[in-house]
């Protein structure tokens, strides 16, 4: 009897789940709507974070311990001065001599190049991108924030009952939600992969692709706001964007119909691949293909000239950055000759942090830290298509867009390629200041000579 009476409280409590699921979150998921509970929800968390740093702050103080505070512009003061208006000033500040009567090369011009390599040490504007943003305020997360420690028993529960929420509650919330929009995904693109061509396997497969991004945005706890959405890309076109995680895909794909790119998977990623294809034309690499570059470049030619097929989703990074910045650009996507969309998204760290440190966590570690944040807050802007001048090659084009996604979403613009993360330097880097300084010394001698 217990046994029968524990059963049939189970099936009730899975309907009611399941009842609950379908009709706040999968039904509104299918028309694009929202009843506005993620927003509440976020408020809500921004009030118990405001609370909880307010008392850390004040524990900290009650203790006299130094609080950390981390340095969103980085530690060092830097002027951004040429090399030879630093090397002008260091002459200038060591010697009483006229400039235009120093000898082509001083002692002291050692001294630019110690500073340069210290401050580097220092304060690396290029490797710090590639590691998570240390937030000012404490988000009830202990992977967040130096501070945490044990300040007071009121803030030590309130953390514990944020641990239970999150693993208890939201994890397999999420989880299941998750496995619904990529089941979905899988059996809805097959069986519309079935249908001949036509406006109604177009209709249906959009449909079903946003269907189901929508379902895991919500899987995520996603809370998205899209600007200027009549800039959205067009067929024929090609959509640029900054990159910090795998979900950018998500979080892009949720409110836009687009063709992906990408190299052929195997296991679950290899099934969703091909089930996508059947209805959609989406471009994948096969591994031996993706380092011919003039086949990628032949291939993505083709597709953005049809003016009838989706726009390409590309990240010209190639690599996850943090967030703060966006890092070279790679040529190859704007050598194609077509409109290219820009699109800046930044996330808010305060609720969860979106960049994927892909040299430190693995995909699963990864989606788990993801799951178990809070939410996932986001802004995504929308630019006006941009086409490639006449005078412009495609190294300037791309760095004229890269310039544009950062100044929208405010982040830092760097020349630095993001493959850096894994690589050496390489020495052309070097071999550039050396040309620099080696142009003002010669440049200087051929100066007095014609004088």
């Amino acid at each position: 009897m217990p046994g029968v009476l524990i059963v049939s409280l189970l099936g009730i409590s899975l309907t009611v789940l399941f009842t609950l699921l379908l009709v706040f979150i999968i039904v509104p998921a299918i028309f694009g709507v929202s009843f506005g509970i993620r927003k509440l929800y976020m408020k809500t968390l921004l009030k118990i974070f405001a609370w909880a740093t307010l008392r850390m702050e004040r524990g900290a103080k009650e203790k006299n311990h130094q609080l950390y505070k981390p340095y969103t512009n980085g530690i060092i003061a830097k002027d951004p001065t040429s090399l030879e208006e630093e090397i002008k000033e260091i002459r200038r500040s060591g010697s009483n001599k006229a400039l235009d009567k120093t000898p082509e090369f001083e002692l002291s011009d050692i001294f630019y190049f110690c500073r340069k390599g210290m401050e580097t040490i220092m304060d690396d504007e290029v490797t710090k991108r590639f590691s998570a943003e240390e937030l000012e305020s404490w988000n009830l997360l202990s992977r967040t924030n130096y501070n945490f420690q044990y300040i007071s028993l009121r803030l030590t529960i309130l953390w514990g009952l944020g641990v239970l929420i999150r693993y208890c509650f939201l994890l397999p919330l999420r989880i299941a939600l998750a496995f619904t929009g990529i089941s979905l995904l899988v059996v809805g693109t097959t069986m519309v992969g079935y249908l001949p061509n036509g406006r109604l396997k177009e209709f249906l497969s959009k449909h079903v692709h946003l269907m189901c991004y929508r379902i895991c945005v919500r899987a995520l706890t996603a809370i998205i706001t899209y600007h200027n959405r009549k800039n959205r890309p067009r067929n024929g076109g090609i959509c640029v964007a900054n990159h910090t995680s795998p979900i950018d895909v998500i979080i892009l794909a949720s409110d836009g119909y687009y063709a992906m790119v990408g190299q052929v998977h195997g296991g679950l990623m290899g099934v969703i691949q091909r089930a996508m294809v059947k209805a959609c034309p989406h471009v994948w690499f096969e591994r031996s293909e993706v380092k011919d570059r003039h086949l990628v470049a032949k291939r993505l030619t083709e597709h953005a000239q049809d003016k009838s097929k989706l726009p390409i989703l590309i990240f010209p990074e190639g690599t996850c950055i943090n967030n703060t910045s966006v890092m070279m650009f790679k040529k190859g996507s704007f050598e194609i000759g077509a409109t290219v969309y820009p699109v800046a998204i930044k996330y808010d760290p305060q609720f969860g942090d979106a960049f994927w440190n892909s040299s430190k966590y693995g995909m699963v570690t990864y989606l788990l830290r993801m799951m178990t944040s809070w939410a996932i807050v986001c802004s995504v802007w929308y630019l006006p298509p941009m086409t490639r001048e006449e005078d412009e090659d495609a190294v300037q084009f791309a760095n004229r867009v890269k310039s544009a996604i950062a100044r929208q979403g405010g982040l830092v613009d760097l020349l630095w390629d993001g493959g850096l993360k894994r690589e050496k330097v390489k020495d052309t880097f070097k071999e550039e200041q050396q040309k620099l300084y080696s142009k003002m010394i010669v440049g200087n001698h051929e100066d007095r000579s014609r004088s």
